[in-house]
């Protein structure tokens, strides 16, 4: 159950976890850049980032999206701060925002204004330092955020809880040691004296970055784009069950991490950046699934961490710049070249809104923690014998346990899943949950074969309803349902690969409905409210639900479909138009279809190394859809899609299908573009997953175009 929180509400902290009024609290937090997604998706897209678990909205204020030119400022259009905060707060979320100065976000510049860049250069100031000329933009900047965000902060009773002050300072770029800190606590006093006052202050912290005394948090992903290398690299740390907090990777194109600089025995375990996904770079262009997501979240659950912060959760796509383009490049003095115009970071949502696999995953995972989190929160890691101590172990079967001692309750993790590599198989192992002595025996849960790609966790000692305890099962739990009144009476529960779940249930567990899902069923499982009680839905489609209590679903199409849902237990009213066709299930009465079209003119591959070029013309734009796409699966080094001459979007290759949407580009449901696909050669220095069938040692070929319809359903 979300937790409800205002102006009045206390936010703190404690050295374990973050307390909402003196209540321990697990949130889930979400990153989407305002000015890289369209304004007029604002409300559905932040609906969305809800529907998929998010409670609070991560945010940089991209400096030079504000101020490109020195002194024309620009918060219009794509770039109003105040219209997104206010959404945020209308959509029922708070935020925290990611002030910079210094963002990096593979923005040009990390988003210092060329201007900015221009007078260091000159010798007229020094970025990044207590050096009063560059403090006065730095005051000038933040004041210009505080005008936008007067009245939304949480002690307005708007959405603003917390500020990020800086980013990877001290780590990459910035000053370290006392010089370095003393620059953090500078900028902190800075946003307070301009007005933006808020609970927490938060600040990076891995690979050796100074925090100034604020709330560290912590990132993790599952490769390294950013890496120079052009081969597999070692595995991923981030799926081992460790105490340690730091993921030595990020950043890792500007110096291999070099610790902490905080004492973890004072602050919680708390995370901002954990790879939803990934923004490939020209030479390295890993692919990230959501089971490499998930596999990753369940570790870092396991090993303690209380705060899911995700980056990117929502992809987006660069503005248009007033003098140069504004992505990040090696132009630019930076390690990396980025697409022009894509950031769809391989995000759970992705680019243009579409609803990803990874989303699925998080929101599942969402579920249990929005019901369960305030428990989990108040358990440390237990780190149990025999997990192995470093990643490129393949045999040892990793585990961990969170154990609350007052209550006797808690939860076995196991991970047998590293990205890219293939992991011994445990069959007959016996699952054992061990104290800290690493002798005492917290639960047994029998033995079970587990299999290379496993992970998972188990309860034991868990209480169901105020007389009963389920003292061990081999199923993951999902949610709990709650009645009218509150009380929950249904506990959901899913389980992986045809595993016995085996419940042993203690006590008078007789008003308790205990309800087992697939793990396919849970993927697709969503909680909405209906006449005061909690439901549980299961649907191809993918639910939001408004602050007013009306309920939208979003159905992809690239053909005709019958949208369907099963409700449990089942509601007084259906929740759609639609018919009931069995206990718990309703269909719809109408199929929905997909009425965009495209035709091609050009050929579709070159194999004398130039440029293939073709134009596409779409149609069935149809204003009533949530998006139109056009998929393109192209093989190449990179392609571009231009409109009347202009560049409106772009894509690194890497084996997966292009995805562009459409609506934004429709002029009377149609579309005329041009798309540019560069051929990719065998020497190329560049790392990819796969490569395509080389002809005469290049690729350049449009293996194919169709479309695809996001339809709403009401």
């Amino acid at each position: 159950m979300r937790v409800q929180w205002n102006r009045n509400s206390k936010l703190s902290y404690t050295p374990q976890f973050l307390t909402l009024d003196n209540t321990p609290w697990f949130p889930l937090m979400g990153e989407i850049h305002y000015s890289r997604v369209s304004n007029g998706r604002w409300e559905e897209e932040l609906y969305k980032m809800k529907a998929g678990g998010i409670d609070l909205v991560s945010a940089y204020t991209i400096w030079i999206h504000h101020e490109e030119v020195e002194g024309e400022w620009d918060f219009s259009g794509d770039r109003d701060l105040r219209k997104f905060l206010q959404t945020i707060k209308n959509c029922g979320l708070h935020c925290i925002l990611r002030i910079g100065p210094w963002a990096h976000g593979e923005v040009r510049n990390g988003g210092f204004p060329d201007w900015l860049m221009q007078k260091e250069k000159e010798g007229q100031l020094v970025t990044r330092t207590n050096d009063p000329k560059y403090l006065r933009y730095v005051r000038e900047f933040y004041g210009k955020i505080a005008e936008q965000a007067r009245g939304l902060l949480l002690s307005d009773d708007g959405p603003v809880a917390m500020i990020q002050i800086e980013n990877e300072y001290g780590h990459v770029g910035g000053r370290t040691g006392e010089e370095g800190e003393a620059h953090m606590r500078m900028l902190r006093q800075v946003a307070k004296e301009v007005g933006l006052k808020v609970p927490i202050y938060t600040a990076t912290g891995w690979g050796g970055a100074v925090t100034g005394g604020m709330l560290p948090v912590m990132g993790g992903y599952c490769e390294a784009p950013w890496d120079q290398r052009l081969t597999e690299i070692e595995p991923s740390g981030n799926y081992l069950f460790t105490e340690e907090r730091n993921d030595h990777n990020i950043g890792s194109d500007h110096g291999i991490g070099v610790g902490i600089t905080f004492d973890m025995e004072q602050v919680p375990y708390l995370t901002a950046e954990l790879g939803g996904g990934l923004q490939v770079t020209k030479h390295r262009r890993p692919v990230v699934s959501g089971r490499d997501t998930e596999a990753m979240t369940f570790v870092k659950l396991g090993s303690g961490c209380n705060l899911l912060g995700y980056y990117m959760y929502h992809g987006g796509t660069n503005p248009e710049g007033k003098r140069t383009t504004l992505q990040e490049s090696r132009e630019t003095g930076y390690p990396n070249d980025l697409p022009v115009k894509n950031y769809d970071f391989n995000a759970p949502i992705r680019e243009y809104g579409q609803l990803s696999d990874s989303y699925r995953r998080i929101r599942r995972l969402s579920l249990f923690l929005h019901d369960f989190g305030s428990d989990l929160a108040r358990m440390p890691y237990i780190p149990q014998p025999r997990n192995p101590g470093k990643p490129e172990n393949f045999s040892a079967l990793r585990t961990a346990v969170r154990y609350n001692t007052k209550t006797g309750t808690g939860f076995l993790f196991v991970n047998n899943y590293v990205r890219h590599y293939p992991m011994s198989e445990h069959l007959e192992t016996a699952l054992q949950a061990f104290g800290k002595d690493g002798r005492e025996v917290y639960a047994d849960f029998g033995k079970q074969d587990i299999r290379d790609g496993d992970y998972f966790f188990y309860p034991f000692r868990m209480p169901l309803g105020e007389r009963a305890v389920l003292e061990k099962v081999r199923a993951i739990p999902l949610c709990m349902l709650r009645n009218e009144k509150g009380e929950p009476d249904t506990y959901v529960f899913y389980t992986r690969n045809g595993v016995d779940p085996d419940f042993c249930v203690s006590g008078d567990a007789s008003p308790i409905t205990i309800l087992t899902l697939s793990e396919e069923e849970a993927l697709h499982a969503q909680k909405i409210i209906r006449d005061g009680r909690e439901l549980l839905v299961i649907s191809e489609m993918d639910l939001y639900q408004r602050e007013n209590g009306t309920i939208a679903g979003l159905l992809r199409t690239k053909k005709t479909a019958m949208p369907e849902v099963r409700v449990y237990p089942l509601p007084e009213h259906a929740i759609f138009k639609m018919e009931q066709v069995d206990a718990n299930t309703f269909r719809s009465c109408e199929s929905v279809s997909n009425p965009v079209r495209c035709r091609l003119t050009g050929r579709m591959e070159t194999d004398d190394g130039t440029d293939l070029v073709l134009s596409i013309h779409v149609e069935g734009i149809r204003k009533e859809l949530a998006e139109a796409l056009l998929i393109l699966n192209y093989e190449g080094e990179s392609a571009e899609l231009y409109q009347d001459g202009r560049l409106v979007a772009d894509s690194f290759y890497t084996g997966q299908s292009w995805e562009i949407g459409l609506k934004e580009l429709a002029h009377q449901q149609e579309a005329d573009l041009i798309v540019v696909i560069h051929p990719l050669k065998e020497s190329a220095g560049i790392y990819l997953e796969k490569w395509p069938v080389m002809k005469h040692h290049r690729a350049c070929r449009l293996v194919n175009a169709e479309t695809a319809a996001i339809v709403q359903v009401e």
